[in-house]
């Protein structure tokens, strides 16, 4: 899992962070106390192309917090970009550990 979502020119560290918001997003999908709306709202940025996000910077706490947790820095905003391995690997993991049946993806 992961591998093929990787973007090909994507150094090891960005393979790495995307890996680590990838599992962060997931167990924050996956915890009974987060929000269902605020599932939905990543999985609507999963879905998005990137013409629609337009390069907005986001800063929703929880992929905040992965990206903070996985490099280190203090960060206040996150590109909305598939380009970006911090908000790929949270919004993917999310979409792929939030249970089918809950949003009938």
């Amino acid at each position: 899992m992961g591998m093929e979502s990787y973007h090909e020119d994507w150094t090891d560290s960005q393979r790495a962070l995307y890996d680590e918001c990838y599992r962060a997003g997931a167990d924050w999908a996956d915890d009974p106390d987060t929000p269902s709306e605020d599932v939905q709202h990543v999985i609507n940025l999963a879905e998005a192309d990137d013409d629609t996000l337009a390069d907005a910077e986001i800063d929703f706490a929880p992929l905040i917090d992965a990206v903070t947790e996985a490099t280190g820095e203090v960060v206040a905003t996150v590109p909305a970009s598939h380009e970006d391995p911090g908000f790929k690997g949270f919004v993917d993991g999310v979409r792929d550990g939030t249970s089918d049946e809950t949003f009938g993806l």
